[in-house]
């Protein structure tokens, strides 16, 4: 078959449908891949050991890079391909352009997968031109959008977007001059933390203030408390998460830091104040993203109480960056991915019990990490270490288990695109 029949073929399938169809997909995809071979490295896999250890950077770097850029970034890709047009009130986005960025995407992927066997420049160089084209590619989609009257509001998008891109730019910069790659990463994890902050406090207003039956989202009953997600309490603590990476960045006086990572942790909790509005918030979606908010507190008050040499702290603030990492940003995308991923597939929200299962999972996975980073779980770090894995592989296997056949197949309603369910009586059951 042609390259050009094959083209058309592949746009032509369901899963092109809609942005975070094939993004999400491969989000829960890479969440499983990128976790296994880190284990297997943990527990002396000979082979395995051998070939991260020639990852450019090292096996800690290919780890870190893979779970921010690869997982992330796909989480990313998918949230703004589908939100974007919806905020600003424009057509949705191109099957060409969706496909150029998947398999942009996907190619860095497989340069991290050959780089052990190529030169450091060819590898760096490769993967720098795919990362290029999929941020330029993904930046070309959104900023004409949040540019627009409508957009303006969401412009935080767009600032988020343009950092992580400098943060990648900078890393591969590094990377490629045997420089200090990690702290690259660790700013990146800053500014995913403020970009889920700007996501979520769009997302949990709808989920919140919605009467939720069957999984069907109708308008509350009048006279209902309502969640605003106030501008000033976000803002702040957005400031404080990037002036706290920066600190990091920089090389600040750790007490600096530590006092920095604290009033981060504050200034979260204080967005808490929000959501206390009664019964609302009592059902399992707001529930996720609610946790996710002190886990992003938890994850900042513990890397400050390391940075101010408390004496029960963990000797690094990896401990409190994985609470970040899984607990903040796995467990929104997974929330996310359980709430959009269904929506605009054309199904309304499931009501099965794999979802709470699966969030209970990252939880757990995020809690275990932590634990093994303290010095009290430091003796059998190996054990905790792999529990925290299998439970985050766990998570996400349940989502494919239960999600791929959606983001695959063809909507129920008979719509084309990333439209709600077109008729609520009929798909709100949540049973498939």
């Amino acid at each position: 078959m042609p390259t050009s029949r094959l083209w058309q073929t592949l746009l032509a399938q369901p899963v092109m449908m809609c942005g975070l169809r094939p993004f999400f997909l491969l989000t829960a995809i890479s969440a499983l891949v990128c976790i296994p071979p880190w284990l297997l490295f943990y527990t002396g896999q000979a082979q395995v050991a051998q070939w991260l250890a020639l990852m450019p950077g090292g096996p800690i770097v290919w780890h870190a890079h893979e779970l921010v850029f690869g997982f992330g970034m796909a989480a990313v890709a998918g949230f703004l391909l589908v939100a974007v047009p919806e905020f600003t009130q424009s057509a949705p986005m191109g099957r060409h352009a969706l496909a150029w960025l998947c398999l942009c995407w996907l190619a860095v992927r497989l340069v991290w997968l050959a780089a052990p066997a190529l030169p450091l420049a060819l590898s760096v160089g490769l993967m720098a031109l795919a990362q290029a084209a999929f941020f330029a590619l993904l930046l070309a989609l959104v900023t004409p959008r949040l540019f627009s009257t409508a957009g303006r509001l969401h412009l935080a998008f767009l600032y988020a977007l343009l950092a992580l891109a400098s943060l990648q730019a900078g890393f591969l910069w590094a990377l490629c001059t045997e420089g200090e790659a990690l702290r690259w990463l660790n700013a990146a994890v800053g500014a995913l933390m403020a970009l889920t902050i700007v996501a979520a406090s769009r997302i949990s207003m709808r989920i919140v203030n919605s009467r939720i039956v069957a999984g069907v989202l109708h308008p509350p009953l009048p006279g209902a408390a309502v969640y605003l997600a106030r501008p000033p309490r976000r803002n702040f603590a957005i400031f404080t998460i990037a002036l706290c990476s920066a600190l990091e960045f920089f090389g600040a006086p750790e007490g600096v830091t530590g006092w920095c990572a604290l009033a981060a942790a504050a200034a979260v909790l204080g967005l808490l104040n929000d959501w206390h509005i009664g019964r609302p918030l009592f059902n399992r979606w707001a529930l996720g993203l609610y946790v996710c908010y002190w886990m992003l507190a938890l994850g900042y008050a513990l890397m400050g109480l390391t940075w101010l040499q408390a004496p029960w702290a963990p000797l690094t603030p990896t401990a409190g960056r994985h609470l970040l990492t899984i607990g903040t940003m796995g467990l929104s995308i997974l929330v996310v991915m359980c709430i959009a991923g269904r929506q605009h597939c054309g199904h309304w929200l499931d009501q099965r019990v794999w979802v709470p299962l699966a969030a209970l999972a990252l939880l757990l996975s995020a809690l275990l990490r932590a634990w093994a980073g303290m010095p009290a779980g430091a003796e059998h770090f190996e054990r905790w270490l792999m529990a925290s894995g299998l439970a985050w592989c766990l998570a996400f296997a349940l989502y494919l288990w239960h999600m791929g056949a959606i983001l695959f197949g063809p909507r129920q309603d008979g719509l084309q695109g990333c439209q709600e369910p077109a008729n609520a009586h009929e798909l709100g059951s949540g049973c498939g």
